[in-house]
């Protein structure tokens, strides 16, 4: 075999290996492989391996997993006059693979252009107030938009996230003032609360003292007044029970006993300094039983004599 031989053989070789290579796609889990036949799309293959026929098929990469891009800051002018510097990042994900590359050239690229122009005409009909309080609800917005514009594309956006919104100097430094003059209500509120709050509960604590020294007054008087009701419960039953001795030991003693009784007591009436005695009508009846028997006791003594 002479050498021109061998070097065909090598060209032979090498042409096989370029056309088996060329021939050879590895399709990775996450990709899909767009597949032209002469000009004519096939559909979508993969994952793993592909087979195209050389100088005949051509592929396409598609990347199925969720992407994003950086929207630099744009200058958007609100409904009431104010300029605003946006800057916002979009995430998406390819659905629909032969979508993607048969009705868009650069998906990426009608996105961000899609994007900026959907920002612009949503805060153009927003007050800056709503432009800085409603961030979530422009999130929201700005996604619905853009995705209804990409699904025919094949794309799926999954979210917007705004992530600064600067507004002019002169509106920056007016907002500050307009916090601190907010911070200063909110402490004087909480001040004045708190003042009330005290008071409230001052007067009810005073409140509950007077009603607990009222009680305490009412219920020692209830207690006095039960105390001396008792003790003149038993002042009259004690009473009650001399005149009741009293009584008892009147049944036994006679009309001379008393008469006696009275006796001595005008003796000690003798004793006394004063110079006029005034008897009651009954005294000389409660004295006949002692005259009677002291004038029984002469005719006795008389008649023995006798």
């Amino acid at each position: 075999m002479n050498i021109e031989t061998v070097i065909v053989l090598i060209v032979f070789l090498v042409l096989l290996v370029g056309i088996a290579w060329m021939s050879v796609r590895i399709v990775r889990e996450y990709e899909r492989l767009i597949v032209f036949r002469l000009g004519r799309a096939l559909g979508a293959r993969g994952p793993g391996l592909v087979v195209l026929i050389p100088f005949i098929d051509t592929g396409v990469r598609v990347d199925l997993r969720e992407m994003f891009f950086d929207v630099e800051p744009q200058t958007c002018i609100t409904k009431d006059n104010a300029p605003l510097s946006i800057d916002f990042l979009v995430y998406m994900k390819v659905v629909d693979s032969i979508h993607s590359v048969l009705e868009v050239e650069d998906f990426r690229g009608a996105s961000r252009g899609i994007a900026i122009t959907t920002l612009r005409a949503l805060v153009g009909d927003m007050n800056l107030d709503d432009v800085l309080s409603k961030r979530d609800q422009l999130n929201e917005w700005l996604q619905e938009k853009l995705d209804l514009v990409t699904n025919r594309w094949g794309i799926k956006v999954t979210a917007v996230e705004i992530r600064e919104i600067i507004p002019p100097r002169e509106i920056q430094d007016a907002m500050s003032r307009q916090m601190s003059a907010e911070r200063f209500r909110r402490a004087a509120v909480t001040e004045a609360n708190g003042k009330r709050e005290a008071l409230v509960v001052e007067a009810e604590g005073t409140k509950q003292a007077r009603i607990l020294n009222a009680e305490g007054t009412r219920e020692a008087e209830i207690l006095e007044a039960e105390g001396r009701r008792q003790a003149e419960i038993l002042e009259a039953e004690g009473y009650a029970q001399r005149l009741g001795k009293i009584f008892e030991i009147a049944q036994g003693i006679d009309g001379k006993t008393i008469s006696l009784e009275y006796l001595d007591t005008l003796k000690d009436l003798g004793t006394k300094e004063s110079t006029k005695f005034i008897f009651p009508t009954e005294f000389m009846s409660m004295l006949a039983p002692l005259r009677d028997q002291m004038l029984g006791g002469s005719d006795s003594n008389g008649k023995s004599a006798k």
